[in-house]
């Protein structure tokens, strides 16, 4: 097995893209006389050290970044500030909008101030999940999905075409995964709806499963090396071939395998789940004017969407945007028409019920 020679720290800082063109004059117009600041709360790599260097430069509007690298981590610290928000906007999930819409921590976006708006591709923007009360709530920047990541000079594509490989023997002590994201993985796997809307009506079978899932990845403890929170943390592990392979976000995947390191990816035969990523304004924001001149600097060319693809790895939602891609990028962000068949977006409708069992399930399996 060859031992790459990787300089480890690029795959944990904020990968290097050249600057965007932000030439959108209503933009430049509003800001004109604004300065001030904009506090986002967003994931590794979301705003283009590039685009942010310039954005500062043209507007005179300080960018402050404060990093996270889980929703429920956001939404309770969010939910501790309420109602005097220290956070203009943040990069919420589409599928967990409803739990930050109704405990009002979020301001219904208006997106007759973002000129821009028609940037994004209308699959993302006018989509079904995307409008709730009447409202738009977020405006999408990128889409993902969970994926299983895999070392090609240790896995064989054969082996990965199912989840199974992932709680194998052989490979014992070599996998790692999010524990919350895998909880849903698994009901797909056994059969089950994983955003379980289909069990709304049904609270004793949807715990049931969940305890079935919990009991599974309890069983299979012993064969992971590591329960992971951040991408950043399973690019390291695959770097350092601490593991073989894993479940990722398809962006640090992505990452990856652009800068050359043999991973590679695919959304197993079970299944798997897709999101989508959305700038969302916090409701009291304290700098809502500025939120908007940022957000609608940021949608301002498909140029920006590549570049926040190329620095994230996750799929852009802008049009056009992979007219900016190198033919190594765009691979990276593909899947076969077989394995996106087998692939389901994450749902809200039954969020509070779920996340009511799978929390405490996920806390279980850390503790067993």
């Amino acid at each position: 097995m060859t031992k790459l020679n990787i300089n480890r720290r690029r795959f944990l800082g904020t990968a290097a893209v050249g600057a965007a063109t932000l030439a959108s004059p209503a933009y430049l117009r509003r800001a004109s006389a604004s300065g001030g600041e904009v506090n986002i709360w967003t994931y590794n790599d979301f705003v283009p050290e590039a685009f942010k260097k310039q954005f500062e430069a043209d507007t005179g509007i300080k960018v402050n970044i404060r990093l996270v690298d889980d929703q429920g981590k956001q939404f309770n610290l969010l939910a501790a500030e309420a109602p005097n928000p220290t956070v203009d906007i943040m990069t919420v999930a589409g599928h967990r909008f409803l739990q930050f819409i109704d405990s009002d921590l979020l301001a219904p976006l208006d997106t007759g101030r973002l000129s821009n708006w028609g940037n994004i591709n209308p699959t993302f923007s006018e989509s079904d999940w995307s409008t709730i009360n009447g409202h738009k709530w977020g405006a999408p920047i990128l889409s993902g999905m969970e994926v299983l990541a895999y070392n090609t000079e240790l896995v064989t594509p054969e082996e990965a075409r199912s989840w199974d490989v992932l709680f194998s023997e052989k490979y014992k002590g070599q996998t790692a995964y999010i524990i919350q994201d895998m909880m849903s993985i698994i009901m797909l796997k056994m059969g089950y709806d994983g955003n379980m809307v289909a069990y709304l009506d049904d609270p004793e079978k949807a715990a049931a499963i969940v305890e079935e899932a919990k009991a599974f990845l309890i069983e299979k403890k012993p064969l992971v090396r590591k329960y992971y929170d951040s991408g950043a943390e399973v690019q390291q592990m695959f770097i350092n071939q601490d593991i073989a392979l894993g479940h990722s976000w398809n962006g640090p995947a992505a990452a990856l395998i652009n800068d050359g390191f043999p991973l590679a990816m695919t959304i197993p035969q079970e299944g798997s789940y897709g999101f989508v990523y959305t700038y969302n304004i916090a409701n009291n924001a304290p700098n809502s004017d500025n939120a908007y001149i940022f957000l609608d600097a940021i949608l301002a060319s498909p140029e920006i969407g590549a570049s926040m693809t190329k620095a994230s790895g996750f799929i852009s939602t802008y049009k056009d945007a992979s007219n900016y891609l190198t033919d190594l990028e765009k691979k990276s962000t593909s899947f076969s028409d077989d394995e996106l068949e087998n692939l389901q977006f994450f749902r809200a409708e039954a969020n509070e019920m779920k996340y009511g069992l799978v929390d405490p399930a996920v806390e279980a399996i850390k503790a067993a």
